[in-house]
């Protein structure tokens, strides 16, 4: 990757730059009604409903999170009240950037366009992009484009609004399932995993690995490369 030098590098938000913190928010939500083994299970089914119901025709984001909650509750013998998702919601434009975040864009920031593709709402996304502590050329939501990730047409949208193809980017990314395997598919060579812990590797999808944002410059050539521990 040293040698290839992007118009553009772009970004998944929340997980990769911001730390969204979902588990955290159903744990102060849920946490003293639930066992700690329900508790455990109640969070996994939540991540998995949250990426069912962004697989299909493009709803407003609170519509994904009030349905993965109703529905991981049913799953989990929960009693669903509408009032616990909506305060699950509300946390999400209070979050803040995962700690290697605002000193390792800035490095690249000076070098290369920065542009995000997120998950998320036109009313949301700004307060979480503030935090970040870097200057983005443009800003993308799904409620703009009109579809979520990991559907093609996200990326197929910020393509034509940047005026570039596959080959002019590298994408960045702690997510496989909602980004990395799109992206291999969309024909972007240049990927980025930042291996938050999230999901395993799986070099299937021929990224270069980093442990945080502050190993970007040196996966983009900007810098040494710095080993993966």
């Amino acid at each position: 990757m040293s040698t290839f030098r992007p118009k553009y590098v772009t970004f998944d938000c929340y997980g990769t730059l911001t730390n969204f913190d979902m588990a955290g928010a159903a744990r102060r939500v849920y946490g003293e009604r639930l066992s700690p083994e329900v508790m455990s299970q109640f969070i996994k089914d939540f991540s998995a409903y949250r990426l069912d119901e962004v697989l299909g025709a493009w709803k407003p984001y609170i519509d994904v999170v009030f349905n993965a909650v109703e529905r991981t509750c049913r799953r989990n013998g929960v009693p669903f009240r509408p009032e616990d998702a909506q305060r699950i919601y509300d946390e999400v434009p209070t979050w803040g950037p995962h700690a290697d975040v605002p000193e390792g864009l800035a490095k690249v920031a000076r070098e290369i366009p920065l542009v995000i593709l997120s998950n998320s709402m036109n009313s949301l996304i700004m307060s979480n992009v503030e935090k970040l502590g870097a200057p983005f050329h443009m800003v993308i939501t799904a409620e703009e484009a009109g579809t979520y990730k990991p559907l093609m047409r996200g990326f197929e949208y910020m393509l034509d609004k940047l005026g570039c193809g596959p080959e002019d980017i590298t994408h960045v990314s702690s997510s496989f399932r909602y980004d990395l395997m799109t992206a291999y598919d969309m024909g972007i060579k240049s990927k980025v995993w930042v291996n938050r812990g999230h999901e395993p590797a799986n070099p299937y999808y021929e990224y270069t690995e980093i442990k945080n944002i502050g190993g970007l410059a040196g996966a983009l050539g900007l810098e040494p490369m710095r080993k993966i521990a």
